[in-house]
């Protein structure tokens, strides 16, 4: 009987033993099984721009850093939602992250307009510095139906033209290709503003149908345009910029555990300055074409720059007496851009 009893007891240890390998390889099991969060991210950039690649860099890097938990799928060129469709193509769930500009829905951002003005950015890395430490520490309403990662910024928007501009009486009646915001910075310079893409701009400065264009310099060889243009006029002192944001639906982000939370806001901040150094980049190699054409580079005085600067300041007016009527921190909020403008770039020198 004794004996009986003996070989029931190992049996059931035997049992119990494989259960609880059973337990451990299934907990393994599950493990190795957990599910990879899988996200969408709609890009207006095309593939070959630098400023996508450096989006799809960071994807890469969430990916690394989550250990393989989390796979992000790059749409660029709008191919999941065109630029201006962006935004709302995230906070309605079809993308789950995107990138576009917020002047793309004018009204939209009302605040966060103030970031786009002639406030004389000298660089890309300042204007995105500018631009993310704004958005994080105003918080604005019209953000808030979205988890913002980073905001970037292209650098300063210059004059090319086909004709010297040293002063600026010589921009009266000069026929400028502009649109949006630069139509009225064009506008209060003096000048004849004309809407055009991008695209139909190096036909119409070939053509004479304009005489000049305002743009960051990166678009002079990025679209050849500096083929058709013979000076540039360096006007950063009136720098504007156009923000861009990089921005998660919330409730994808409320989905991802603490531990990827966090994996995703290190790295956006880490990415901040790429994306901002990847425009100066840009507009480095942009420079280098315009000296390579042998083009003519303008300076302007002491005395010009606080011209051109008084000529734009009816535009910040009209963004501060806008907001006021509509309750928001207009005021404030330039002056902030004002101050870690001049802080930054004494920081960068």
């Amino acid at each position: 009987m004794k004996k009986w009893n003996a070989v029931v007891l190992v049996a059931a240890c035997v049992v119990l033993s494989a259960g609880l390998s059973g337990c451990r390889r299934s907990a393994d099991e599950e493990k190795k099984m957990e599910k990879v969060v899988e996200l969408s991210y709609s890009i207006f950039f095309p593939p070959t721009h630098i400023q996508c690649k450096t989006a799809e860099a960071w994807a890469e890097e969430v990916g690394k850093r989550s250990n393989g938990k989390v796979k992000i799928t790059v749409y660029p060129a709008g191919t999941l939602t065109q630029a201006p469709q962006c935004y709302e193509g995230v906070v309605n769930g079809l993308s789950d992250i995107g990138m576009s500009c917020f002047a793309y829905t004018r009204g939209r951002f009302g605040l966060l307009e103030g970031i786009d003005l002639p406030m004389g950015y000298p660089s890309g890395l300042v204007a995105t510095r500018v631009a993310t430490e704004m958005v994080r520490k105003y918080n604005p309403k019209e953000v808030s139906d979205v988890h913002v990662l980073y905001i970037h910024a292209h650098g300063p928007g210059i004059l090319a033209s086909r004709k010297p501009v040293h002063e600026l009486k010589d921009l009266a009646g000069m026929k400028v290709r502009a649109t949006g915001l630069s139509s009225k910075i064009v506008q209060s310079l003096g000048g004849t503003p004309v809407a055009m893409s991008q695209p139909e701009t190096y036909e119409a400065l070939q053509k004479g149908v304009v005489e000049a264009t305002l743009c960051p310099v990166e678009t002079l060889k990025g679209w050849k345009q500096g083929e058709v243009i013979n000076s540039i006029t360096d006007s950063s002192v009136i720098g504007y910029t156009t923000a861009m944001f990089v921005v998660m639906n919330k409730n994808a982000w409320d989905r991802l555990s603490p531990e990827l939370q966090q994996v995703f806001t290190q790295v956006s901040n880490e990415w901040v300055d790429k994306h901002g150094q990847a425009w100066d980049q840009a507009d480095e190699e942009g420079m280098a074409f315009i000296n390579e054409l042998k083009h003519e580079v303008i300076k302007l005085s002491e005395e010009e720059k606080q011209q051109w600067k008084d000529a734009v300041k009816p535009i910040l007016d009209e963004y501060i007496t806008k907001t006021a009527e509509q309750g928001l921190p207009g005021k404030e909020f330039l002056a902030d851009v004002k101050s870690l403008i001049e802080k930054l770039s004494t920081k960068a020198e």
